[in-house]
C-alpha cells in the first residue's frame, strides 16, 4: 500500500510506573506480559526501533522524524537510557534530517540533570498536572498510596528553570469535572501556557465500581453487563468543563494560552483535517510501540487483538502500510450510529474515539460515544464563537479580535 505519515507512542518501559493512578487504564497490561521481569526495552529492540522509524517517516514523506516516549512513566529508565536514544538518532539520520523528541511523564524523578538534558537535546515534555493539590491528589498517588503534587511541582520547577519546552496534561475525572475555571487558572497561574485536557472513563464489571478489572474495547468486550468505574468523568460534567474553560479563555486569553482541544476545533471549523486523531473521519496513523517491540493499531488498543506484529520479526513498514491496518482506521467512519451521520455537528466530532463507544444512541442503536452529549453542549456553546474566529483567520486577522468583537457587540 502507499506509504502515509504515521506517529508512534513507544513504551520504552511498558506500564511499569513509579505512582498507582487510580483510573489509569494502562498499568493493568503488565498481565500481557506475564513472564516479564524488568520492563525495559532491550539494545537490540531500540535500535531496530530507532533505525527503522527513521527510514519509515523518510519513506513516507514526512519532513521530520518525531520520536514520542510514553509509559508507564519512561524516566524511570534514567537519564542515561535517553542519552543512548539521542546517539542512536544520530548514528541513523541522514546529515540534514531534523529529529525530534517529546516524553510524557508524572515529573518525579525530573532533577537538574534530566533538565539539562532535555532543554540541551530540545524535547517537548508533557507533564501530568490535574489541578490544585487537593483535586491532584484524588486519584494521582505513589505505589504507598501518598500524594505526589508537591513532587510534580518540584519537577515543573526544574523544566522551567531549565526552560525546557512543556505542556499540562490534564485528565478529567470525577473529582475535576465540574471544575473548569478553577483548573484552568491553576495552570495558568502556574505558568503552563499549552494545556491538554484528557477526559477519563473506563468500564468494568458491576461487581468492580473502582475498576481493578477494566473491560476491554467496546469492539471486543460486549457484556452488558459493563459500567462505568468510579473515578470516570460524567459528560455532562465534561461538557460542563469544556465550556467553563472556553469562556475563560475567550474572554482573556486567545493567543497567549492554547489549549489542544480548541486549537483542534478551530482548525475544523475552518474546514480543515483534524491535527487530533479523535476527531478525524478516520484513524489509524497513530500507533503503539511495547517495550517488547510490539506494534499495536492504537494507543487506546494495546490488545492481543490489536497487535501487529513485532519490529524484530517484521519490518515497520510492513506492519503500517497494510489492509489491516487500513480496515482499522476506516472501521471509525464506517461504524458511526444513525445519530451521528445524521447530526449538525458530525464536521467537529466525528464520532469521537471509538474506545468510548459503548454508549446507546436516542434510538437504541449501540456503539453511540459516550461524550456526544459533551461535544455536543460544547458545540451549542462556543459554536458561534468558534465560526467568528474562523472567519477572521480566513481574513488574515488575529482570532483574538473576535473576542473583542464580543465585547463591544460589534
Amino acid at each position: 500500500m502507499r506509504p502515509s505519515p504515521f506517529n508512534i507512542m513507544t513504551k520504552p518501559n511498558g506500564p511499569r510506573c513509579n505512582i498507582d493512578c487510580s483510573y489509569c487504564y494502562y498499568l493493568e497490561k503488565v498481565k500481557q506480559f506475564p513472564d516479564e521481569k524488568k520492563f525495559r526495552m532491550t539494545d537490540v529492540v531500540l535500535e531496530a526501533y530507532v533505525q527503522q522509524m527513521i527510514e519509515t517517516s523518510i519513506e513516507a514523506g514526512m519532513p521530520e522524524v518525531n520520536f514520542a516516549w510514553q509509559g508507564g512513566e519512561p524516566t524511570m529508565l534514567g537519564v542515561g537510557y535517553f542519552r543512548s536514544i539521542v546517539a542512536l538518532q544520530n548514528k541513523h539520520a541522514p546529515a540534514g534530517l531534523k529529529v525530534t523528541n517529546a516524553i510524557q511523564t508524572n515529573g518525579l524523578l525530573l532533577n537538574d540533570e534530566w533538565g539539562a538534558f532535555l532543554h540541551d537535546h530540545g524535547f517537548l515534555v508533557g507533564i501530568s498536572i490535574d489541578g490544585p493539590k487537593k483535586v491532584h491528589d484524588r486519584y494521582r498517588v505513589d505505589r504507598a498510596g501518598r500524594p505526589t503534587f508537591d513532587s510534580v511541582m518540584r519537577g515543573l520547577d526544574v523544566l522551567q528553570r531549565h526552560n525546557v519546552e512543556h505542556n499540562a496534561l490534564t485528565t478529567i475525572h470525577r473529582a475535576n469535572g465540574g471544575k473548569g475555571k478553577e483548573i484552568y487558572q491553576f495552570l495558568k497561574g502556574i505558568g503552563i501556557e499549552f494545556m491538554q485536557f484528557i477526559p477519563i472513563v473506563e468500564r468494568s464489571s458491576t461487581q468492580d465500581l473502582a475498576g481493578s478489572d477494566l473491560a476491554g474495547a467496546p469492539q471486543i468486550d460486549t457484556d452488558p453487563g459493563n459500567i462505568v468505574t468510579s473515578w470516570s468523568v460524567s459528560p455532562r460534567a465534561y461538557g460542563k468543563f469544556l465550556c467553563d474553560v472556553f469562556d475563560s479563555w475567550f474572554a482573556n486569553d486567545i493567543g497567549e494560552v492554547f489549549v489542544q482541544f480548541f486549537d483542534v476545533q478551530l482548525g475544523l471549523w475552518m474546514g480543515r483535517p483534524s491535527s487530533l486523531c479523535i476527531f478525524s473521519e478516520i484513524c489509524g496513523n497513530g500507533l503503539a510501540l511495547e517495550h517488547d517491540g510490539s506494534l499495536y493499531s492504537c494507543d487506546h488498543y494495546v490488545y492481543p487483538e490489536y497487535r501487529l506484529g513485532t519490529i524484530t520479526e517484521t519490518p515497520l513498514r510492513e506492519m503500517l502500510w497494510t489492509e489491516r491496518q487500513t480496515r482499522f482506521g476506516q472501521d471509525k467512519a464506517d461504524s458511526l450510529t444513525t445519530q451521528c451521520r445524521s447530526c449538525q455537528y458530525r464536521f467537529a466530532c466525528h464520532g469521537g474515539c471509538p474506545k468510548h463507544r459503548f454508549a446507546t444512541a436516542r434510538d437504541g442503536e449501540f456503539g453511540h460515544n459516550y461524550f456526544c452529549e459533551s461535544y455536543t453542549m460544547f458545540f451549542r456553546h462556543a459554536g458561534q464563537r468558534l465560526l467568528e474566529m474562523a472567519q477572521l483567520v480566513s481574513m488574515g486577522r488575529p482570532a483574538a479580535d473576535a473576542a473583542s468583537r464580543s465585547t463591544t457587540g460589534r
